[in-house]
């Protein structure tokens, strides 16, 4: 889960964001909305400007009634609580925990009084973030898209694309806290209809390197590319890859086939 559209910030800010901010402003001239992302701010500026949007529909425009403070670990989970815990101390009204779950992980840890909004494409009850769908509790809740539901799907229009695939492997960040879930369910839907697929893992610059030779050991017919942060960062790597042996790729994220690869697919509400 790390591309986000308009439609689900605006469903982020314009509903459950305003009323922390409409508390807060009762105390403070210029409340402060913090803005925690895994990502890049050139990578992530489409998603970002509709936070800005969704929160204009709701009254609320960054450098007259309210101030936002962005965190950009780009590609870098690891900075991601010290980020928090940064935004925590700046007495921000709010955390909008973005582009993938391990902001809202960061988030979570640094603050139980804060309220914390956050997208994610895996249940968020598994997760950890939330105690159920219908009464979250704590001080987090937000925007479940639902992304790893169309994994068969994806797998399914795969299939037809190529029919003659013998194999296709699903390339994932291990160290992404949505890992063990996603390979879960892709497997899942692998068997249902009938598909051999190989886990790959990359999750820093050596693994992507070794991807060339990993692909052709395998004999990959189709790459399938998770959401993630950091593979988002290595799409030109990974279309340079694919193309170099001739595997198409899928991904959620349009950013890949806007790049050369053969399609994208993710939820739209």
């Amino acid at each position: 889960m790390s591309g986000m559209g308009r439609r689900e910030f605006v469903a982020l800010v314009g509903g459950a964001a305003a009323w922390p901010v409409v508390a807060r402003a009762q105390q403070s001239a210029m409340p402060v909305i913090g803005f925690l992302n895994g990502q890049w701010p050139d990578t992530f500026a489409h998603a970002a400007a509709a936070f800005r949007e969704g929160l204009k529909e709701t009254g609320f425009v960054d450098g007259e009634n309210i101030t936002i403070e962005y965190r950009w670990a780009e590609g870098q989970d690891d900075r991601l609580p010290a980020m928090a815990s940064e935004l925590v101390r700046r007495q921000v009204a709010v955390i909008a925990a973005t582009g993938a779950s391990a902001a809202a992980d960061a988030a979570k840890a640094a603050t139980s009084t804060i309220p914390i909004l956050f997208i994610v494409g895996v249940d968020p009850v598994k997760l950890g973030l939330v105690a159920s769908l219908n009464r979250p509790g704590g001080n987090l809740t937000g925007v479940n898209q639902f992304t790893n539901t169309l994994s068969a799907k994806r797998l399914e229009l795969l299939r037809e694309m190529l029919p003659g695939a013998t194999s296709i492997a699903f390339l994932l960040n291990p160290d992404g806290p949505q890992a063990e879930f996603e390979s879960l369910d892709l497997e899942t839907a692998a068997r249902a209809i009938g598909i051999r697929i190989e886990i790959l893992t990359a999750g820093n610059g050596h693994d992507i390197d070794a991807l060339s030779t990993t692909l052709a050991q395998h004999q990959i017919s189709a790459l399938f590319v998770a959401a993630n942060p950091f593979l988002a960062s290595q799409t030109t790597k990974l279309i340079e890859i694919a193309a170099r042996h001739r595997i198409a790729v899928m991904s959620a994220e349009r950013r890949h086939a806007a790049a050369g690869g053969l399609m994208s697919l993710r939820h739209k509400h």
